[in-house]
């Protein structure tokens, strides 16, 4: 034997290089994720405990399934199954303070177990987890009685009374750990309202004793905790979630990346406009802006650098383009599902042709101030070399089958369930066609844990959200503030949608998805369509919309904080940026509430003419922001620009055809500035040639 080690060969070493990257910057966004996004905070160090949280999560992800399949249980006792196994993980998996998140022990072996500092989980955690699992399931075993007349008639027992105090502080608790505290306040906030409302000078009630509150939150099969967002959890989020985690522990996500990179990367600023599809497709089946914008920037934004975008632009970029993920159908982050239950005579089916338009164009947007921005940095596109093989993508063109078949099979006619089965057997069928895609047994394992952990904050979210729902229909609360609001604005229809735009801002501001929408539109929804002549739908995809853009609205923009951190620049400026890049988002919902013909709620020739006039409205205002239309714009000609845009987007044809004369003179002068420009440039040229 040889007495030195072979050196390695070359080949061995690059793919070893790439490995340690690839280490390197999945460890930075795990970093970048816990400190701007709750819901990654979870415990790591946990000892022999793994195992027991491993196996209960894996029975939790397998029941999921069965009962997709079977239906063993009513709706109720599902959803308190549902909400008592989420429960205990959470508790389990989430400390009660960041500090205290994998701290290691400090050798005072009664401290450290007192507090709940070393590997394992603390005792009260272990105390609080079984609570929450106990009056869930009490719920659940005594689902007849709760709904029996006996309970109608002589009321609920101390015993209950007692079970839905402690479920609701739980669930409280709960929801703090991995989603934050925005929610909590407002949940509180609705709670405090509910017992003491009556005694309020503005949007009094009749008042509520704690007893009625509290039973109506927890023991309600109707509303509360256990109303329709906990409901639609249960029933369907939680199986699109699960196909999202499948998509990535196979692989085929990364499919998504290659295909965007081959299709816009040779483009002008093609990083950006890269990226801008990727998080598009990626954003079709995930849940989370934040999460998005970290799993997807790692890669993108130091692309976007290299390329020559500036730190915050790079994270502006990603970070809008993430936040427009949540928009897109089929499952538009979770939320959809919650809408069509929200909007009668509207199958889900149905509401994701509906979605299709508005998210496109908010795509659309984001693309064009990327490319006015590049025009005006010279960035061009990637070289063709670097791109990822055309060949090789139409091989692996089947990846895209899994998502092709819940499609299809939603606009078939078939409920979302049996959609998101067949889209999680499909792409479970395919993985072991490669072997890069394929699951060993550890990666099957390793996919149903992380299908449960990864449901946890939406399912805290969506029973937290339940309390402001339920809190606001108990009390009237929806019918005053809308009333209070309208006079506020003197009746104008456009101040109250900015106000209600403001509100969806502020309400959005810290909240997953799918609370997002449920607290936007039982709060703000109701105020368009009950006192103006608004569209449901219009009205509900206008609080969508804007609660998810509060995601990158300053001053709590934690997407572009999510992008700022990988990107190391400023999470202020970065979410300035998004605003600007994303500022076709904050056009299009007054659009389609102008012009519901937008939302498929009006003729075809409608739809064409408002189309149009959006799409060129959105050329303006995106080239006077970047500052750069045909060529270099001055101050004159960016005013112009952007005056001539919401010209355009405002539905009125006269105005519209003044704003399309404007945007046409500033094209012609700027047309000919170039020319001439070029004209002396070749002069010049010439002279010093002779």
């Amino acid at each position: 034997m040889s007495e030195h080690p072979t050196p390695p060969r070359p080949s061995d070493n690059a793919a070893g290089a790439v490995a340690e990257q690839t280490a390197e910057a999945e460890q930075a966004s795990a970093e970048v994720l816990r400190k701007v996004d709750s819901s990654s905070r979870f415990r790591t160090n946990l000892g022999w405990w793994a195992w027991v949280i491993g196996g209960v999560s894996i029975v939790f992800t397998l029941y999921h399934l069965y009962a997709a399949l079977e239906r063993p249980f009513n709706t109720w006792m599902h959803s308190s199954l549902h909400l008592a196994g989420a429960t205990a993980l959470i508790f389990f998996l989430y400390p009660a303070s960041k500090r205290l998140l994998d701290a290691p022990a400090s050798g005072n072996r009664v401290a450290d177990v007192l507090i709940g500092r070393g590997k394992g989980i603390p005792w009260y955690d272990v105390l609080l987890g079984l609570a929450g699992l106990g009056c869930n399931l009490y719920v659940f075993f005594d689902y007849t009685r709760l709904v029996s007349n006996s309970v109608q008639i002589l009321g609920y027992s101390d015993l209950d009374f007692f079970v839905a105090v402690l479920g609701v502080l739980l669930i409280l608790e709960a929801t703090r750990r991995c989603v934050g505290m925005p929610i909590v306040i407002i949940a509180g906030v609705a709670l405090l309202y509910g017992l003491f409302g009556n005694y309020l000078p503005v949007f009094t009630h009749s008042g509520l004793s704690i007893k009625d509150l509290a039973t109506n939150m927890f023991l309600s099969s109707g509303g509360g905790i256990f109303g329709t967002p906990i409901q639609v959890s249960a029933n369907f989020i939680f199986l699109f979630l699960f196909f999202a985690v499948m998509l990535v522990h196979t692989n085929i996500g990364q499919f998504f990346n290659d295909l965007a990179f081959r299709l816009t990367g040779r483009f002008t600023g093609g990083p950006a406009k890269a990226a801008v599809v990727a998080s598009g497709l990626q954003g079709m089946v995930s849940g989370s802006s934040v999460a998005n914008t970290v799993a997807s920037g790692s890669f993108t934004i130091p692309l976007m650098k290299r390329a020559g975008f500036k730190p915050h632009f790079a994270a502006a970029t990603e970070a809008t383009a993430s936040t427009g993920g949540q928009l897109m159908p089929p499952i538009m982050g979770a939320a959809a599902f919650i809408m069509a239950q929200n909007v009668p005579d509207l199958e889900y089916n149905g509401l994701i042709v509906i979605a299709i338009i508005p998210a496109l164009l908010y795509f659309l947007g984001a693309f064009l101030s990327i490319h006015f921005e590049a025009k005006t940095s010279g960035i061009l596109g990637m070289a063709k070399s670097s791109l990822p093989n055309g060949v090789e993508l139409l091989k692996r063109l089947d990846l895209l089958l899994p998502l092709v078949v819940i499609i299809l099979t939603l606009l078939s006619g078939m409920s979302p369930i049996r959609a998101a089965l067949f889209g999680i057997g499909t792409g479970f069928v395919l993985s072991f066609l490669r072997k890069v895609t394929r699951l060993t047994l550890r990666g099957f394992v390793d996919l149903l844990v992380s299908g449960a952990r990864t449901a946890l904050p939406v399912i805290a979210a969506c029973a937290t959200a339940g309390i402001v729902a339920g809190t606001v229909t108990v009390t009237g609360l929806g019918g005053q503030l809308g009333k209070g609001l309208v006079d506020l604005a003197g009746g104008n229809f456009f101040v109250v949608l900015f106000m209600v735009m403001i509100a969806c801002l502020v309400l959005g501001m810290g909240l997953p998805t799918t609370a997002n929408y449920v607290v936007t539109a039982t709060i703000a929804a109701p105020i368009l369509y009950n006192n103006f002549d608004v569209p449901l739908i219009a009205a509900h995809m206008f609080v969508f919309f804007f609660g998810i853009l509060a995601d990158i609205t300053p001053p709590v923009c934690l997407a572009a904080y999510a992008g700022a951190g990988i990107a190391a620049a400023n999470p202020m400026r970065a979410g300035v940026t998004a605003v600007r890049i994303a500022i076709a988002g904050f056009l299009i919902p007054y659009v389609f509430i102008l012009e519901p013909a937008l939302l498929l709620q009006g003729t075809v020739p409608e739809m064409l003419i408002a189309l149009i006039t959006l799409i060129l409205g959105m050329v303006g205002v995106s080239a006077g922001m970047a500052g750069y239309f045909f060529g270099s714009a001055n101050v004159i000609e960016r005013l112009l620009l952007v005056a001539s845009g919401i010209a355009l987007v405002y539905p009125n044809l006269w105005i519209s055809v003044v704003g399309l004369i404007v945007l046409v003179i500033i094209a012609v002068e700027q047309k000919l500035r170039k020319a001439t420009t070029s004209e002396q440039i070749a002069k010049g040229f010439a002279q010093q040639k002779a």
